[in-house]
């Protein structure tokens, strides 16, 4: 939706409860990939599980014009340690912070998913998880890299006692990854990681190859080729939330600042051309100044080309009469990252109930938790956090209930399971209690 006009400007459109629907249909636009995109994949995926190693190496030429052999493939131990002194001791320490906070955070939760359900006379129930065995997390790279991203896919795997975690990411043109991806690595315990991204990483970790053996479950995020392959493998696999090109919104009112506003657009912006960005509020005024504040900035910000196409395609600035219209709004366009900068932004949280992260005030930025909060930034996107949730130690477990039963209690529950067994017409379901009282 070109919603920026030729001056520069995003333009401020009218949001009213009889159009809702429909501007959400527009700015999100089709919920299906592109044929191009379903057909590329598809035809890739076939091929790894054709030829393997062969086709990985043929569309990594392809894709990131890097040729590459097969015994390439991996990273070696040395090259992880030999990136150590690519880096300095900041970085290092910065990625050691964001593990120890995105480990807590995860731990707490395990925590709270399992232990005793129910305990009484004859009959105790207790809720245990077991990690998956093996677990292939993708990592966005190429031209840009993201450690951040490899934390927070490997750190709830581990946390969660996944014994095998594999990473691939697609190299750079040199043919290589970022030094400070392979500390990342090394400091959160990835078992396995390869040079090799795209459709071809998700199929080979799906299938297997000769030098990549399979996973049982594919997690992390990646454009719109990586999503759709994870669609195509989730028969094979289990695959996290579709967690495609991120996305922005801001509800907020005339208390906001706008600069602020400005800001938290252009810092999602870079992430890239298909970015998603927007504004929902009730204020005239902060919606004209928004505007003005992203035109003024993307003159002289670093990345403005890229800003500049990602706010032009896909950003947006909505005045709507009252903020019960902007919730609406929010809970139809399910949102990546939503920010409420409001008065009383509790209140307006309370009424939220797609989001994959809702960040409260002025001081809660989304770069704030993308790197330093603790909270997991592989998130859904495309309107998914209506029935998905972000990444978390829970995916990379399976629950199972443990239950012990005495005979006096089971005696005094059978009753209960001959009446319902019998009249589900399951007359051995009910022979098989009777029995035991013979």
């Amino acid at each position: 939706m070109r919603a920026m006009s030729q001056n520069r400007r995003l333009g401020v459109q009218r949001l009213t409860q009889s159009n809702l629907r429909d501007t959400v249909a527009k700015l999100r636009g089709t919920p299906e990939a592109a044929k191009s995109v379903i057909s590329a994949a598809q035809t890739v995926v076939r091929d790894v599980i054709a030829r393997g190693d062969e086709a990985v190496i043929k569309y990594t030429q392809r894709f990131d014009q890097v040729k590459v052999e097969a015994r390439e493939l991996r990273v070696t131990e040395s090259e992880i340690e030999d990136a150590y002194g690519s880096v300095d001791e900041d970085q290092v320490q910065a990625v050691k912070a964001v593990k120890r906070r995105v480990e807590n955070t995860e731990r707490k939760i395990i925590q709270r998913i399992q232990g005793p359900i129910h305990e009484g006379p004859g009959l105790r129930v207790t809720s245990e998880v077991r990690a998956i065995e093996s677990v292939g997390c993708y990592v966005p790279g190429g031209q840009a890299a993201y450690p951040s991203s490899l934390i927070m896919t490997v750190t709830p795997a581990k946390v969660a006692g996944v014994q095998r975690v594999v990473v691939c990411s697609p190299p750079s043109s040199s043919g290589t990854l970022s030094p400070l991806l392979l500390v990342a690595a090394d400091v959160c315990g990835a078992d396995e990681l390869y040079r090799v991204g795209g459709i071809q990483a998700v199929a080979a970790m799906a299938y297997g190859t000769e030098t990549i053996p399979p996973v049982r479950k594919i997690v992390g995020p990646g454009n719109q080729y990586v999503t759709e392959a994870k669609k195509i493998v989730s028969g094979v696999v289990g695959v996290d939330s579709p967690a495609g090109p991120t996305e922005i919104l801001v509800v907020a009112d005339s208390t906001a600042d706008p600069t602020l506003i400005a800001r938290d657009l252009i810092a999602q912006a870079e992430h890239g051309e298909t970015t998603i960005c927007g504004l929902v509020t009730d204020s005239e005024g902060l919606a004209e100044n928004v505007s003005l504040e992203l035109a003024s900035i993307i003159e002289t910000a670093d990345r403005a080309s890229l800003v500049r196409k990602a706010l032009l395609e896909n950003g947006f600035i909505l005045k709507c009469d009252d903020l019960s219209l902007a919730v609406d709004f929010a809970n139809s366009f399910a949102p990546e990252h939503l920010e409420i900068v409001t008065e009383e932004p509790d209140k307006i949280a309370e009424k939220i109930t797609s989001s994959g992260l809702i960040l409260l005030g002025s001081y809660t930025p989304a770069a704030a938790t993308d790197y330093a909060v603790g909270t997991n930034h592989v998130l859904p996107t495309s309107g998914y956090a209506k029935t998905y949730s972000g990444l978390s130690v829970v995916d990379f477990v399976r629950r199972v209930n443990t239950v012990r039963c005495s005979k006096e209690k089971l005696n005094t529950l059978r009753k209960t399971i001959t009446v319902l067994a019998r009249a589900e017409g399951l007359p051995n379901h009910a022979i098989s209690v009777e029995e035991r009282f013979k």
